[in-house]
């Protein structure tokens, strides 16, 4: 049995609250959770609330954040999408 190693990967994260899409350097052993935290915190300055949050990757909803992206089977230089799980209404 064969035990995966974790490899360096570059992925770009949209956070449409701020207008910002964040580069991040990352390793395949991370998880979701940890992903939405860095591009957050990279993107606003600060700690905001990660239940009010949800992470997108091509087109759907990550469920499950404690899923790492070795497991997500994600190439490098993917694309995720960090959005508000509730639309905020446009005045």
């Amino acid at each position: 049995m064969t035990v995966p190693v974790a490899t360096d990967l570059h992925v770009r994260v949209w956070v449409p609250a701020v207008w910002d899409i964040v580069p991040l350097k990352v390793s395949s052993d991370w998880t979701v959770a940890r992903l939405k935290e860095t591009a957050l915190r990279a993107a606003t300055g600060r700690q905001p609330d990660l239940a009010d949050f949800e992470v997108k990757y091509r087109g759907g909803q990550i469920l499950d954040e404690d899923a790492t992206l070795a497991g997500l089977e994600v190439p490098n230089d993917a694309a995720f999408i960090v959005l508000r799980s509730r639309r905020q209404p446009v005045r």
